[in-house]
């Protein structure tokens, strides 16, 4: 293992341990479905990756997928693209408004489709990989 992928390493098992400390901090059924909602996202593929920042998690492939909020009445996931995505099922249910984000709230005794959501974070790593490779190259000055 090189040098860069043992800092990714540890940075993914810090962002885990953050999110592993936040779901057991709420003990309630907030911390159950966002601990339901990561293992759906996970396994919608393996090259989604845990990040912690701007203190929640975020899951990532090739950028941002998704953030996981936790508010009194809902667990926001707010996908950073979503506006680009298909919704066919109708999950998004927030923030439909924006021009670039979407999001989904799920309140207490809600349940998810979990095949739907699955193929809405399969989208967006699709999104992310096709938008990253049609990034133009940045002129540099002579």
């Amino acid at each position: 293992m090189n040098k860069s992928s043992s800092t990714q390493a540890q940075a993914e098992r810090s962002a885990a341990q953050h999110i592993d400390a936040k779901i057991a901090a709420l003990d309630d059924w907030r911390g159950r479905t966002l601990a339901h909602l990561r293992k759906i996202i996970l396994g919608a593929g393996p090259d989604i990756v845990e990040e912690w920042k701007w203190d929640v998690p975020v899951w990532s492939c090739n950028g941002i997928i998704c953030t996981g909020e936790t508010y009194k009445a809902a667990v926001k996931m707010t996908f950073a693209k979503g506006a680009s995505l298909e919704d066919p099922t109708g999950l998004f249910n927030s923030s439909l408004e924006g021009n670039v984000r979407r999001a989904i709230d799920v309140r207490a005794g809600e349940k998810i489709d979990e095949k739907a959501l699955q193929a809405l974070v399969r989208a967006a790593a699709e999104l992310n990989t096709s938008s990253s490779a049609r990034k133009p190259a940045r002129k540099t000055s002579k």
